[in-house]
């Protein structure tokens, strides 16, 4: 792959409309610092000063955040959301950002989910996450809802030239991704063969049809092995993800970390190298920013492989920016490819 090919590629983005399927989170930091601690007088027991909040879009709201910062031309978030302060916040993050909110829904009884981080401010200014506090729907999602969304999700399909899919609640039917939902986007995908659907899914990545999937190499092998070994070596990860291909009748892309991607099809694998990076690293969020550039390059024309060193381009800048899941733009992500250009040569 050449730099004047990805140029191609990269300067097609603005003309791309996509659609993002899944659970939309509220990461909402809290700021602490531990100096101006106090002691409750009710409990006796230590009361921690919050000196910032900070939130934006997390799981399905983070691609979002990476298609935005990438300059996709059109976006549209397809999710259900609660009627209260965390949802509130979340559409501002949504809207600032450019997303049109549609799709995104309200359901009676529903808590808006929400990733609450307390962050430590360390004496040199810098924070580290402590223990998280999670909100998450933990019953089914009513089939009302369900029927809403089936409908939002093939309206989408008519408007946008892709879907990215983000299955985040790891307890079944209580995210947006239910079964009836799979069901629905098989439907859809045959429907539209046309249409690119990518499929990133916490604990069911095997339970998808007719999609092309984005697991990391742990998601693919608990997927297709009865018994996955304790050791993923990408040859382990190659079968995998072919295994995988089989299944869904799509080509997969799995994410290996540092190791970088392997585009999987039925007969193929082939290794997409990852980008070396220096310094402290924080992976949260990584795998949705890969998702963001293998879509938008699929979607502006770029063949398997080359989507693949796009997704590797974007996760490489992304894991660099610390205590917050981050973006990158596409002059960042030219300067990444110019930076490591003898690793595309043969890609």
């Amino acid at each position: 792959m050449t730099f004047d090919r990805l140029d191609q590629i990269l300067s097609r983005f603005g003309e791309v409309s996509l659609a993002v399927v899944g659970d939309y989170f509220l990461d909402k930091y809290l700021v602490i610092d531990p100096a101006l601690t106090e002691i409750s007088l009710e409990t006796g027991k230590e009361a921690f000063q919050v000196v910032a909040i900070r939130h934006s879009p997390g799981a399905a709201g983070t691609v979002c955040n990476n298609l935005a910062a990438l300059g996709v031309g059109r976006l549209y978030a397809v999710g259900l959301i609660g009627d209260d302060g965390q949802g509130y916040e979340l559409r501002q993050g949504l809207t600032a950002r450019g997303v049109l909110l549609d799709y995104l829904r309200n359901a009676p009884g529903f808590f808006t989910p929400t990733y609450t981080k307390p962050m430590e401010r360390r004496p040199d200014g810098s924070e580290v996450e402590t223990n998280r506090l999670d909100i998450k729907n933990r019953r089914p999602l009513p089939p009302s809802a369900e029927t809403e969304m089936v409908q939002c999700l093939r309206e989408v399909a008519q408007r946008a030239g892709g879907i990215i899919v983000s299955d985040q609640v790891q307890e079944e039917g209580c995210g947006l991704i239910t079964p009836t939902m799979r069901r629905a986007l098989a439907e859809v995908a045959a429907e539209n063969p046309h249409l690119n659907i990518l499929v990133d899914s916490r604990t069911r990545i095997g339970y998808f049809h007719g999609v092309m999937l984005k697991p990391n190499r742990e998601e693919a092998a608990a997927a297709a092995f009865d018994e996955p070994p304790a050791a993923i070596t990408p040859e382990i990860a190659g079968q995998a993800g072919q295994a995988l291909s089989r299944h869904a009748g799509k080509p997969v892309f799995v994410t290996c970390g540092a190791d970088g991607i392997l585009v999987c099809t039925p007969d193929t694998v082939i290794p997409v190298p990852g980008v070396p990076v220096e310094g402290p690293l924080d992976i949260v969020g990584a795998g949705d920013s890969a998702s963001a550039g293998i879509m938008l390059a699929l979607c502006a024309g770029a063949g398997l492989t080359e989507a693949a060193v796009v997704g590797n381009l974007v996760a490489s800048i992304t894991v660099q920016q610390l205590g917050t899941t981050g973006t990158a733009t596409v002059e960042q992500v030219r300067q990444r490819f110019r930076e490591h250009t003898e690793l595309w040569e043969k890609v």
